[in-house]
């Protein structure tokens, strides 16, 4: 995990587990001189978690676009078996089918309905570590309850999107990144804020907002509205970027966006623009936690999945979304369409005074 990453995080404030056994920093010792001589800091709970020989990962997003983060992570845990068992589960946590985190009126309803998503999380399942696979609930994890109060660490995708930009922006004062993101995610201005901290121009960093894109790509990834939503917010991000002389990147700061690659690579090749790389957070997410010194550390590893949601999933995003989970990981794909419907995953309705459309 390189030090950006590390430094982003601790910006985002993880909840810090304590009291690494000795074993634990020999491991680490010899994880961070072999994966990233770059590393500068780590949390200190990493050590004794990659002692364990069985890990609980609960990842979690409002929406199915987080199961892109599942499926990655239980093939590279079956790569690499750096524990002898691993036990996923993707808890969905929108809590309705009418309204979502972005509906709440205020900020303290989203921190208080996500927190007691997150203590469901821990309650439920005990987990090793909390993934926050959803930019819009990853910038509220320092402010909850959760993470002032619990040991489990809580990780978000924010720090993963931030560090790729951050690459390709590097050395490059001609160099430009485009932000795809929803309207709130846009709105908090994180991964600007952020990376206007490590010393990048702001002319450097374009945000772009997709409303009702992830939506539409649950419904058909893949259909002809899909594609033209995708072709109309890249003919809006170019055009407002106007004329483009250096290198430049895409970046994907929603978890559904990267289910219709083919879509994004084709608005910009039919308009002539090159695009130096298409940043995916999604498939570095779990990463840090498969440190190349301790990949065969088993013969084999046991990864079993599982999936939660409070609300159901109709059929047509089953379909979809399976569809794209097939390709990539069939078990992540029996995961979505066994799902446990739980009505009662978590409370919700006492801690917000009403949604707005």
């Amino acid at each position: 995990m390189s030090g950006l990453k590390s430094e982003l995080n601790n910006k985002l404030a993880w909840p810090i587990r304590v009291g690494c056994h000795f074993l634990a920093l020999v491991i680490f010792a010899l994880v961070s001189t072999a994966v990233n001589a770059k590393a500068k800091e780590t949390p200190e709970w990493l050590p004794g978690l990659l002692e364990k020989e069985s890990i609980t990962v609960v990842i979690t997003d409002s929406g199915l676009g987080g199961l892109a983060v599942l499926a990655d992570a239980a093939q590279k845990f079956r790569q690499h078996p750096v524990f002898k068992q691993v036990n996923l589960v993707f808890f969905n946590a929108l809590f309705s089918d009418q309204s979502g985190y972005n509906g709440l009126q205020t900020r303290e309803e989203k921190l208080a309905v996500f927190s007691s998503a997150l203590q469901s999380m821990e309650d439920l399942y005990a987990p090793d570590i909390i993934l926050v696979a959803c930019n819009t609930l990853s910038v509220l994890i320092p402010d909850t309850d959760f993470a002032r109060t619990s040991s489990v660490p809580v990780v978000g995708i924010v720090a993963d999107g931030v560090e790729l930009i951050a690459e390709q922006l590097q050395g490059e004062p001609s160099a430009r990144s485009i932000i795809f993101a929803t309207q709130t995610t846009v709105d908090e201005g994180t991964h600007k804020n952020l990376l206007q901290e490590q010393g990048f121009a702001d002319e450097q960093v374009l945000t772009q907002s997709c409303p009702q894109l992830s939506l539409h790509i649950e419904q058909g990834y893949d259909s002809e509205y899909t594609e033209m939503l995708i072709d109309a917010y890249v003919d809006e991000a170019l055009t407002r970027a106007g004329d483009i002389e250096g290198p430049i990147s895409v970046s994907f700061n929603c978890t559904h966006f990267g289910y219709s690659m083919d879509f994004w690579k084709l608005a910009f090749t039919s308009r002539g623009v090159e695009v130096t790389e298409f940043l995916d957070p999604n498939t570095q997410m779990i990463d840090f936690l498969l440190p190349e010194a301790l990949q065969q550390r088993y013969p084999a590893s046991e990864v079993s999945e599982k999936m939660v949601s409070m609300i159901d999933i109709p059929q047509d995003r089953q379909d979809s979304i399976g569809r794209w989970l097939h390709a990539v990981s069939p078990e992540t794909e029996t995961a979505l369409r066994d799902f446990e419907l739980k009505p009662d995953l978590f409370k919700w309705q006492d801690l917000n005074t009403g949604t707005v459309d």
